[in-house]
């Protein structure tokens, strides 16, 4: 069967060795490489239509409006226009135009979606802030049950990925972006040792909005706290889930996340 355009192909990661953790790499889960006059209508239709300009329910301009707009042709036009429906932004029907779809059903976690989201434009900061707090609202229903299953399932490999990550995390102490990566390991790992398919796949999926919000807490976090309580928390998680203390691992999984949201609100002020 012939593998339509718009389907998203992933590349499989680079297998990392043993005991070492495997800082995520930034990735764009549509699957899509932005660049050219398709690129740019991509990346500024998509910015219009986050910053609402093109509100939920509107029908865009015809298109010789948006091939003027943005002096591209029509199947450069039509092509980025697939490329943002895959993103969940557009629904496109004949006899009746592109219309913007509601908000709950754009594909949030991609990584262009969120990058539109925290750009430049009226109403950014307000998207960026409820955002933020969204986020912080779902790891909190997540991730201490994640910590949790983990204490009874790791393996051996699981607890050397862990670890891996909390050593990153203590040798860049002094870089808060490369600190940010093993954060995010830190926490992928930990998803992954749950051995809960559906958590793994959620991880994956998360993956770039944590290193996103982790890279905005790390603005507050030499104000507001060390490095080193931060690294502490973490450690505690992980001697919970080595200890196979259950609701520990739960209790310190989730006062990394509060303790992480004080640094990220006080960083979005």
């Amino acid at each position: 069967m012939t593998e339509r355009p718009s389907t998203p192909r992933q590349r499989p990661e680079a297998e990392a060795a043993p005991g070492e953790a495997r800082a995520p790499r930034p990735v764009r889960p549509s699957g899509y490489r932005i660049s050219g006059v398709q690129g740019h209508v991509i990346t500024e239709l998509g910015r219009a239509i986050v910053s609402g300009r093109f509100a939920p329910g509107e029908l865009l301009p015809r298109e010789p409006d948006l091939m003027a707009e943005f002096a591209a042709s029509r199947p450069s036009l039509r092509e980025a226009l697939k490329v943002l429906a895959a993103k969940g932004l557009i629904e496109m029907r004949q006899k009746v135009g592109t219309r913007v779809r509601p908000r709950d059903l754009w594909n949030t976690f991609d990584s262009d979606v969120l990058a539109w989201h925290f750009g430049d434009g009226n109403g950014s900061a307000a998207l960026r802030d409820t955002m933020m707090r969204d986020l912080i609202e779902l790891r909190l229903m997540i991730e201490p049950a994640a910590a949790q299953l983990a204490t009874g399932r790791a393996t051996i490999e699981d607890l050397r990925r862990i670890r891996a990550a909390l050593h990153a995390m203590e040798a860049t102490s002094g870089d808060l972006t490369a600190y940010a990566h093993a954060d995010v390991a830190f926490h992928m790992a930990v998803f992954a040792a749950s051995h809960n398919v559906l958590l793994g796949s959620f991880a994956h999926l998360v993956a770039d909005f944590l290193h996103l919000s982790f890279s905005i807490q790390q603005q507050a976090l030499k104000a507001d706290k060390s490095v080193e309580d931060d690294i502490s928390q973490h450690r505690a998680v992980f001697e919970a889930i080595t200890g196979g203390e259950g609701e520990g691992a739960a209790r310190a999984m989730r006062d990394v996340i509060l303790d992480g949201k004080d640094s990220l609100l006080a960083a979005l002020k």
